[in-house]
């Protein structure tokens, strides 16, 4: 009998007897739940009713374990989680005596505390999904460059194998480079990059509203094309502290006609954008595995992004998108530029849809089931 642990800082819902939590998180792991006996989970959950973008774990045998969040982002915060630590380590202990084979969630909070415990359980097999940039060149706090060299060490870490995003050339054999997806091959439908002469020109933003990914530039970019004659949309996906800034920012550059503000809304509601979307304006500073920009790939919406995390490697330089730094001009550059060589701009939406295509769910889960 296989008795799969899931450790996660994902914060969870209850509602009827169900647990569940953010959509593309849950949907991954109920591709591995098919194929255990019994589940539990170690995480922390919310009394907040579920929303739009939160559905259920699909597993008859499934136990949840509820923690409280830690935090450590100020003083109180980290007096406050100190005090609850003793409860999640006795936690973390119980559930890994249990298992038949830990599943952890990094990098996080939880992430490394699972991380210090299964040491102490060198003979159960183990998964680990490294959720960020594994790239070692680039910016990291010091507790994910920890996390990064215990799921690296063969001693601290036995019987352990790591999914990380891209292929970084890593020696230990711990790390098995990896991939995401959020559609069914059967969803691969026939489809034509949209023409640059179907006005207005769609731009679509997909993320938190939070400085980090860049939804002001997006904006900006905008404000910059309508400058320069064009007609241009942006329809922006997502929730965050920064919504009241960007909105009232619209309102005095006068774009509330132009950019629209969709919030929080279930995957299929952002799948009829892509494929009605011309650009991907993804402006990120940090990064796993975009799942964003392999789906717009997916629905032949071409991607204007940062380089961050494996997006060259994604994007195989330029062939597949357009790589840009996170100023408005580079990126409204980058757009006219397309919109004079349409024949260019049709070759990589084409390229980038035949790629994304191989990332498919069910060769998703093939990947999955040899790793259990």
């Amino acid at each position: 009998m296989l008795k799969f642990l899931i450790v996660s800082p994902v914060v969870h819902v209850h509602s009827e007897g169900r647990y569940g939590g953010y959509t593309p998180y849950v949907r991954e792991m109920n591709l591995w739940l098919r194929h255990v006996d019994r589940v539990r989970i170690i995480a922390p959950l919310s009394q907040q009713p579920p929303d739009a973008l939160e559905t259920f774990y699909a597993h008859p045998n499934l136990d949840f374990v509820a923690v409280p969040a830690l935090r450590f982002t100020n003083k109180k915060e980290v007096l406050s989680s100190l005090s609850k630590l003793p409860l999640v380590l006795f936690r973390l202990l119980q559930g890994m005596a249990w298992a038949s084979h830990i599943h952890l969630r990094c990098p996080s909070n939880m992430g490394l505390l699972g991380l210090l415990v299964q040491v102490f359980f060198p003979f159960t097999r183990k998964t680990a999904k490294y959720a960020n940039n594994w790239d070692w060149n680039s910016r990291q706090p010091r507790s994910y460059r920890l996390q990064q060299r215990l799921l690296r060490s063969r001693f601290w870490s036995r019987r352990m194998r790591v999914m990380v995003y891209g292929d970084w050339g890593e020696r230990s054999r711990n790390i098995r480079p990896f991939f995401t997806a959020s559609y069914s091959k059967t969803q691969a439908l026939p489809l034509e990059p949209r023409s640059l002469t179907e006005l207005p020109l769609r731009l679509i933003f997909v993320g938190t509203l939070t400085p980090n990914k860049g939804p002001l530039t997006a904006i900006k970019v905008v404000e910059l094309l309508r400058g320069r004659g064009l007609e241009v949309r942006l329809d922006l996906f997502g929730d965050g502290r920064q919504r009241a800034d960007l909105e009232q920012f619209c309102t005095e550059k006068g774009l509330v006609d132009v950019v629209h503000f969709h919030g929080r809304q279930a995957p299929e509601v952002v799948e009829e954008y892509f494929r009605a979307a011309h650009f991907l304006v993804f402006l990120s500073r940090s990064e796993g595995w975009p799942k964003v920009v392999a789906e717009a790939m997916w629905w032949a919406c071409l991607p204007l992004t940062t380089e961050v995390s494996c997006v060259r490697q994604m994007l195989n330089t330029a062939e597949r998108g357009v790589l840009v730094s996170a100023d408005p001009g580079q990126v409204a550059e980058a757009i006219q530029g397309l919109l004079a060589q349409p024949q260019d701009y049709y070759d990589r939406c084409r390229a980038a849809m035949d790629w994304s295509h191989r990332y498919h769910l069910e060769a998703f889960e093939e990947a999955l089931i040899k790793l259990l």
